[in-house]
């Protein structure tokens, strides 16, 4: 249901409120780009530090600026089950083409917890495609293959973004789940790997600066065309990394701000880029023609 590039949205603030002038803009940028889907409200647009009101005014704001051209996948993940279900429905209500769910983080719970938390939301938001999200970096918690292979029996469960850095992991989900689960990079530097096992794409935090680039390895992919997109994904490399030299958004939202996309605002307790990062990271641009 979900395949390609999918870009994990900053989001733009000015004075501390959302940017909607400024959000407009760059869903209208990814979709002339070839970005294949929009993923508002994730962790790359801060969703930790949105108050509810603006959370459901950004996702319907994407959804009216994408207007069905591309699909919208709304960040709604809580550690909290009654809140997630609460921020899928107002996606839903609004009009999001589904939705894209962290696993339940710092209260860490077991394997059949992660899986009544998905169930209950999948059962109260039915017929709402969900997209669950494994990052045990973030979460502390870990989604075995096992557990997401009891999810993709879930009607309205299609995907998983997989983001533990494993290709082993990925490897194992393909075996247990076969082709029930669209599995979807949570990994910039491993869209090429997991698209080679079966992957649907990526929902990349690097298109938020190179959409067109990142949509061309994506096509690619799908059409199994694996030399070229080993060789594209391969021209990103030093541009990837030079997104990850501190905590994600910081780099991106940077990188937006220098090419004049967006404000270099970020919410605490987020922080500015290090001059020294900052530095490095305008150089990478300067190479790649971007400032």
């Amino acid at each position: 249901m979900f395949s390609g590039s999918l870009v994990a949205l900053i989001t733009p603030f000015k004075n501390n409120t959302v940017d909607e002038q400024r959000l407009t803009d760059l869903v209208e940028w990814h979709i002339k780009s070839g970005t294949h889907g929009i993923v508002p409200c994730g962790t790359t647009g801060e969703s930790a530090t949105l108050s509810h009101e603006e959370h459901t005014r950004v996702v319907k704001l994407v959804v009216q600026v994408a207007d069905k051209r591309v699909p919208v996948v709304a960040g709604t993940g809580s550690n909290s089950t009654e809140e997630a279900i609460q921020l899928t429905r107002e996606a839903q209500e609004v009009g999001a083409d589904g939705a894209l769910m962290i696993s339940p983080y710092y209260n860490r719970p077991p394997q059949e917890g992660i899986y009544q938390h998905y169930k209950a939301v999948a059962q109260a938001a039915s017929g709402f495609p969900i997209v669950f999200y494994n990052i045990p970096s973030r979460t502390g918690s870990h989604i075995t293959p096992t557990t997401m292979a009891r999810l993709a029996e879930i009607e309205n469960i299609v995907g998983v973004k997989e983001a533990s850095g494993s290709i082993d992991q990925v490897i194992d989900i393909r075996l247990a789940c076969g082709d029930k689960l669209a599995v979807l990079s949570g990994e910039d530097s491993l869209t090429f790997s997991m698209m080679a096992l079966g992957g649907a794409g990526v929902i990349s935090t690097v298109a938020n600066i190179a959409p067109k680039e990142m949509a061309a390895v994506a096509n690619a992919g799908l059409k199994k065309e694996w030399d070229t997109a080993a060789a594209l994904q391969l021209q990103l490399v030093p541009l990837i990394r030079a997104l990850f030299t501190e905590t994600n958004p910081i780099p991106v939202k940077t990188a937006l701000s220098l090419m004049g996309m967006c404000e270099a605002e970020l919410r605490q307790p987020l922080a500015p880029m290090a001059n020294v990062n900052k530095e490095q990271l305008k150089a990478v641009l300067k190479k790649y023609e971007l400032i």
